[in-house]
């Protein structure tokens, strides 16, 4: 079933599109209302990997535009620990009709949604007082939050003293479960790591090595020495993927792409999609699925190959006395 999303002519009128927005704005703007992440109620679950991969633009390029909406426009909402973005607008301009099939897609998918003060925020424009109430149906009560409280990632920029009071007892617990994400995910690659001041060092350490012979095995392949923006992207995959050894993950995905004359960057995170969504997260997963499918694979042609003989005549009748006298 197709789906499709309502952008109105009036779009282009309103005053912070036509004379706040940069072209890049609008063109990113567009993007979170109609991309296939969207949904009915306005508010999806969406990486910035996805959208740098969609867009054609780099990581730093899709932090500063979802600063830009976050903090200057004020059209959007996101939080990092859920993936979650919120479009403000999104009732005022798109929830208009009620009835029970739409009531009921709504209702399905606000039940899906992780962080409910998004739920809070995108019914402030939401008109028809049917739906608004189906809305605040699901958060008891509205934060106290300000108008220049949103979620600040901090992947897109430094801690500075100034932003010190937005941390909330929920941004401390958010950090404390990413920290100890990153110490679960350290000791499974090495059981006998002990906490030591430099361990933070030793991992950039690392991930810069990772970087190295990823970018090295791009330029020395034929991958296009000069594709900046494609190896960015490739190299998003070392931080927001769900593989347990992504950099050599990665390479594997390319010395594929080499091994199949395929040198682009959509042939190889085509390949790195697949297994994440066969839920390959090891090398070793990968070779044994690959031998598995390849046995697979060479048994049905070996199958196929013997002759199924040669057909019966039309006509012919099997004569069991034929030959005796």
């Amino acid at each position: 079933m197709a789906k499709y999303r309502m952008v109105r002519t009036e779009f282009w009128k309103n005053p912070i599109v036509s004379e706040e927005m940069t072209p890049e704005d609008r063109y990113f703007y567009l993007y979170l209302l109609t991309n296939p992440q969207t949904t009915q109620i306005g508010i999806y679950r969406i990486t910035k990997k996805q959208m740098a991969f969609d867009l054609g633009y780099s990581i730093e390029s899709v932090h500063s535009l979802m600063k830009r909406f976050i903090e200057h426009h004020k059209l959007i909402r996101y939080n990092p620990e859920t993936r979650e973005l919120a479009i403000k607008n999104w009732g005022k301009d798109n929830l208009h009709k009620g009835g029970k099939p739409v009531m009921d897609c709504i209702l399905s998918e606000l039940k899906e949604v992780e962080d409910t003060s998004l739920i809070s925020y995108v019914s402030e424009t939401i008109q028809k007082p049917e739906i608004r109430g189906l809305y605040e149906s699901f958060f008891s009560e509205v934060s106290n939050q300000d108008e220049n409280d949103t979620y600040q990632d901090t992947e897109c920029e430094e801690v500075d003293d100034t932003f010190m009071r937005h941390n909330t007892i929920r941004g401390q617990k958010e950090k404390e479960k990413e920290k100890e994400k990153e110490k679960q995910q350290q000791k499974a690659f090495n059981p006998n790591i002990e906490n030591n001041p430099d361990r933070e060092d030793q991992s950039q350490t690392h991930k810069t090595k990772d970087v190295k012979e990823i970018v090295e095995f791009w330029d020395n392949n034929g991958f296009g020495f000069s594709n900046v923006n494609a190896k960015q992207q490739l190299l998003a995959w070392l931080d927001d993927s769900c593989f347990l050894q992504p950099k050599d993950t990665i390479l594997k995905a390319m010395t594929i792409a080499c091994a199949n004359n395929k040198r682009r960057l959509n042939y190889v995170i085509g390949i790195l999609k697949n297994w994440e969504n066969e839920s390959l997260l090891t090398v070793g997963e990968i070779d044994s699925f690959c031998e598995n499918q390849y046995s697979i694979s060479k048994h049905k042609q070996s199958t196929e190959s013997f002759p199924a003989g040669r057909d019966i005549p039309s006509g012919f009748e099997l004569d069991l006395t034929a030959g005796e006298e």
